[in-house]
Parts: C-alpha cells; sequence; structure tokens
C-alpha cells in the first residue's frame, strides 16, 4: 500500500509530530536557541556525571591504597622479623655480631639488585610518544597563538 487510503473521498495523511508542528510554526532562530539550550543542559548533566564518577573511583581507589599501604608496612614488618629470626639463627654459627652483618649484606645486595632494575626501567620509559606525534598532526590554524600563512 502507498500510505493512502483510497476508501472514501478523502486521502489518508499521517498526523504531524510535535517536532514537526514546532518545525512548521516557529523561527529558525527559535529553534536553534532550543537546540542550543538543550545541549548546554546536556554538556552541563554529562560533566556533573563524571565528577560523581570521578568522587566515587577516587573514594575507592583512596581505600585501595590506603589497605596497599598497609600491606606495605605489615610485609616491612615480615622482612625485618624474618631478617632477624635469620640474624639469631646464623648466630649459633658464627656469632651475633657477624650474622647481623651477613644479613646486612643480604639485604644491600637485594637493595641493589632492585635499584639497579628500577634505573633500567626508568630509562626505558617514552613518555606519551603517541600524543606528542598526534598533537604536531594539528593543523596550525588551531593552535592558539599561530600564525598562519
Amino acid at each position: 500500500m502507498s500510505g493512502i487510503h483510497t476508501g472514501g473521498s478523502q486521502a489518508y495523511e499521517p498526523s504531524h509530530t510535535t517536532a514537526e508542528d514546532r518545525a512548521a510554526n516557529e523561527s529558525l532562530g527559535s529553534l536553534l536557541s532550543d537546540v542550543t539550550r538543550n545541549l548546554s543542559t546536556l554538556m552541563r548533566q554529562e560533566l556533573e556525571l563524571a565528577k560523581a564518577e570521578l568522587r566515587e573511583s577516587g573514594t575507592k581507589a583512596g581505600k585501595g591504597a590506603g589497605m596497599l599501604g598497609g600491606a606495605a608496612i605489615a610485609g616491612h614488618f615480615v622482612l625485618l622479623f624474618l631478617s632477624l629470626a635469620l640474624m639469631w639463627g646464623l648466630a649459633e654459627l658464627v656469632g651475633l655480631g657477624w650474622s647481623a652483618v651477613i644479613v646486612a649484606v643480604i639485604w644491600g645486595i637485594i637493595a641493589a639488585v632492585l635499584a639497579l632494575t628500577g634505573k633500567k626501567e626508568l630509562k626505558s620509559v617514552r613518555g606519551l610518544p603517541v600524543t606528542a606525534e598526534t598533537v604536531k598532526d594539528i593543523p596550525p590554524t588551531l593552535k592558539p597563538g599561530a600564525k598562519t600563512p
């Protein structure tokens, strides 16, 4: 069917929607003003949603970081007491003074290995290479203060 009812003397026309009525009766400026106002409202609502999500995520991240900090402190005490136990155990073989030196040397070696590995990892950091490359592609006309030829 073509959408026209031929059963009577009048042709069937679908009713106009509210949007069609507004488009027919309001000025273009008024319609653009509504679009601008609605877009502005939408952007404000999206910004508020983002802020709320960021606050919630920040709270969870803070709690998680606090718990990881507590775990790190507990781990530190575990290593401390294991080191003391190792020192007292070695004291039975070589004396208390020498056992303390041996445990200190072991921790010094561990610290040196971690420091060298960390330094190597930091040297491999390249920053933001993709972002730096895409920023270079921005046309000079869009950069503030740039002069166009």
